[in-house]
């Protein structure tokens, strides 16, 4: 059934203020080190012509996988694309990070020593704080963890995280905020200690917590970083990601009801479900490329973000909630996650997510495997990067009610303008692959509508416009059209955006 909107500036009333770095981004310590992430999907399998060969047990994982090459993002490129989002956090954690020996005296020789798996070097963790310096961000990391520091039974301790500290600090780009590890209520794959529990984290925790706040007392305490998913009223888990597939989830309850050191900020993760790579694993968490535009699958951010806020509300009452890993499916993302099909899930996401709380959501990834804003190696931006680049440009930080019902075609978000001028930015989902939804514009307002030829594109449009990169790394332009005040027509499957 086709919609209407109303549009009242006017009578809009406000919810909140948001963080400007609302929309963030990963780099994987795997992507640092370089080492092993999921495999590119081939452009007949993003196409949708070519299906992901069914996998039978978690023996067959390794072969989803490849090794890469740590990234390199000292080219100007990379900078001026990463520069352009504006105010951001950069997050450098995953699995990896848990498991990494910092030989910063080069002592290693690029082994790693007994214990650990991976090996960051100086130069690489210098590079990246060059990245962070270079497009002004703040930089959050989890540290060290693993049988290389100590057993299950044994107190965690700081001799790998006061390297990464002190030499951050000595570098002038110090750690603005830390986890103590990524996805720990996922024990037998978070890369902890043989035999680590929840109440073994919830000490260790403690632990560095209580170093931090000693030792850089300027630095944010963030967590518990946990992964799960949420069932739905037809049984299927939706939501949890490469959880769901690897074994044990301990509760949230379950890791922090032990500990005393405080939160500064909650964080969690979030994935709308598995990929098209472990689908086969476990079918009940992983969504249809029919599904994609649905309401039920475009709620499950909001859903997420409903039950954490209940998790941060107990633990970190009146913090920020931070998702610090976010996109479409755990395990690399779907086959689409790289199209225009995942821009609708992508402004859903921080559309629902201001409306109901202030803080940060951490895109998995900057530049790695097909949920990346840019494509590995090349950089070369994906449509999500696009989409996310209009919303920080046009939506400020002043969120309002914008007094329409979420409901096929009309998901209505409203906010108030970026550039500072008095007025009132809106974006429109019209997320029916079939009908065209209507809005009624009290004045002129200036549009920004994103379409693309098919939703399993590449490439999106502005306006009927192609976005595609000037040269070698000049933007295109974003500038929007006038539309007069009256009647707008908002064709099928389209992003909207007016400010008016």
């Amino acid at each position: 059934m086709a919609a209407t909107v109303k549009l009242n500036p006017s009578a809009l009333k406000e919810l909140r203020k948001v963080n400007p770095c609302l929309m963030s981004y990963n780099i994987e310590m795997t992507e640092v080190t370089g080492g092993t992430f999921w495999k590119e999907y081939t452009p007949a399998q993003i196409a949708g012509t070519e299906e992901f060969p069914p996998i039978k047990d978690l023996r067959e994982m390794a072969g989803l996988m490849q090794v890469y090459p740590p990234i390199d993002l000292s080219g100007e490129k990379v900078r001026r694309l990463a520069r352009a989002f504006g105010p951001v956090w950069v997050r450098v954690s995953g699995t990896w990070a848990s498991k990494t020996y910092y030989d910063f005296d080069g002592s290693m020789e690029g082994k790693a020593p007994e214990g650990f798996q991976n090996v960051l070097t100086k130069a690489q963790w210098l590079g990246l704080l060059d990245f962070v310096k270079a497009v002004g961000a703040k930089l959050l990391i989890s540290v060290a963890n693993c049988a290389g520091i100590h057993t299950a039974d044994e107190p965690w301790n700081p001799s790998e995280a006061e390297k990464i500290f002190s030499l951050s600090k000595e570098y002038g780009v110090p750690i603005d905020a830390a986890e103590f590890m990524n996805e720990p209520n996922m024990v037998e794959n978070s890369g902890g200690p043989e035999g680590y529990t929840a109440a073994d984290y919830a000490r260790d925790q403690d632990l560095f917590f209580a170093w931090v706040r000693a030792n850089y007392p300027e630095c944010l305490l963030v967590g518990p970083c946990n992964t799960g998913s949420l069932e739905s009223d037809d049984g299927a888990k939706r939501g949890g990601g490469i959880a769901d597939v690897l074994g044990k989830v301990v509760s949230l309850e379950e890791l922090m009801e032990g500990t005393r050191e405080k939160l500064d900020v909650y964080s969690y993760h979030y994935y709308n479900g598995i990929s098209e790579r472990l689908a086969s694993l476990m079918p009940e968490s992983h969504w249809s490329v029919e599904q994609t535009l649905s309401e039920p699958y475009l709620a499950v951010a909001r859903q997420n973000a409903l039950l954490n806020a209940k998790g941060r509300d107990k633990y970190c009452p009146g913090g920020e909630m931070w998702v610090t890993e976010s996109g479409d499916a755990g395990g690399g993302g779907d086959t689409w996650a790289s199209t225009y099909m995942d821009v609708f899930r992508t402004l859903n996401e921080l559309g629902d997510f201001a409306a109901i709380t202030d803080g940060i959501i951490f895109h998995n990834t900057l530049a790695s495997s097909d949920y990346g804003f840019l494509h590995h190696g090349t950089f070369d931006p994906r449509p999500n990067y696009f989409a996310v680049l209009l919303w920080n440009r046009l939506m400020g930080t002043t969120v309002y009610d914008a007094g329409e019902p979420l409901r096929e075609g009309a998901h209505v978000f409203a906010h108030s303008r970026r550039d500072g001028q008095e007025g009132v930015a809106y974006l429109i989902l019209n997320n029916s692959k079939t009908e065209t939804t209507t809005v009624e514009l009290p004045k002129e307002a200036v549009r920004y509508t994103l379409s693309a030829d098919t939703l399993r594109s590449t490439t999106m449009k502005l306006n009927g416009r192609p976005l595609q990169l000037v040269g070698e790394y000049g933007l295109p332009s974003l500038e929007g059209e006038s539309v007069a005040a009256g009647t707008l027509e908002l064709a099928p499957a389209t992003c909207t955006f007016l400010v008016l």
